[in-house]
C-alpha cells in the first residue's frame, strides 16, 4: 500500500491476514506474553499517567492488558480489528468496576469508525507493529483526536544499533507468521510521516528497541 497517499484505504486482503493470526493467537496471547508483562506493565502505568480529558480512544484493546492502569472518571472507547481478542477484554472488563466507563467494540485503527475530532486523546500501547499500514492507522488517530490533544504510543521497533536492526530485518519474515507482530518497524519515522508532531520520545533501553513516544495531535484550523 503507497502510505503517502493521504488518500489510501485498508488492504481487505493484509487485514484478514492479521485478524487470521491474532484470531488463532487469542486463546493464549496473555500466557505467552506472561513473562514480558511483568516488564511492560511497568511502562502502561507511565503512559496511563498521561492520559487527561474524559474521552479517551484505546486503538489495539487487545485483552484488556492497559485496563488496571486506567484513570479514574474518563469514558474510554476501546476498539481492536480481532473478535478473538475483543473476547477476552470483555471478560477482563466485566472483572472491573469500570463498566460503566469503558466501551468495547471491533474496529480498524486504518479506518476508526468515528467522527473527526472525536476524543481529547488517543492511546495505543504495542499496536502498530502489527497494524498492515501503520502510516494510515497513525493518520486515522490524529484525525480523530480534538485539536491539542495529544497521542500516546507505547511501541517496539527496529534498533538503531547497525547489527541488531539487521538480525531482527532477518528474523521478521519468522517473527510475523509465528507472533503477528513486525520486530523492525521504523515507527518515529512513521509517526513523522503521518504528520504528527513529536512532543517527547522517550527510550525505555534494550538498545533503543522500546519507547514511550508522546505527540501533538491536530492544531486548530488543521
Amino acid at each position: 500500500m503507497n502510505t503517502s497517499d493521504p488518500f489510501s484505504k485498508p488492504d481487505l486482503l493484509a487485514n484478514a491476514i492479521t485478524r487470521r493470526r491474532y484470531q488463532h493467537l487469542a486463546p493464549f496471547y496473555d500466557s505467552m506474553e506472561a513473562l514480558t508483562e511483568r516488564r511492560f506493565s511497568d511502562w502502561r502505568r507511565r503512559l496511563w499517567s498521561l492520559v487527561k480529558g474524559n474521552y479517551v480512544l484505546e486503538v489495539g484493546i487487545g485483552t484488556g492488558k492497559n485496563m488496571p492502569f486506567y484513570p479514574t472518571g474518563v469514558f474510554i472507547t476501546g476498539i481492536d480489528l480481532t473478535p478473538g481478542m475483543l473476547d477476552h477484554a470483555r471478560t477482563r472488563l466485566r472483572r472491573t468496576d469500570l463498566q460503566d466507563w469503558v466501551t468495547l467494540q471491533l474496529g480498524d485503527a486504518q479506518a476508526l469508525n468515528f467522527p473527526d475530532a472525536s476524543f481529547d486523546m488517543a492511546v495505543a500501547t504495542f499496536v502498530f507493529c502489527s497494524v498492515p499500514d501503520p502510516v494510515l492507522g497513525l493518520r486515522e488517530m490524529k484525525r480523530v483526536v480534538k485539536p491539542g490533544g495529544c497521542i500516546l504510543l507505547l511501541e517496539h521497533m527496529r534498533s538503531p544499533n547497525p547489527f541488531l536492526g539487521f538480525l531482527m530485518d532477518m528474523l521478521n519474515p519468522l517473527v510475523v507468521r509465528m507472533m503477528g507482530a513486525n520486530i523492525n518497524r521504523r515507527t518515529v519515522e512513521n509517526i513523522q510521516k503521518a504528520g504528527l508532531e513529536l512532543e517527547r520520545v522517550e527510550d525505555l533501553g534494550m538498545g533503543g528497541v522500546f519507547k514511550l513516544i508522546v505527540t501533538h495531535g491536530p492544531t486548530k484550523g488543521e
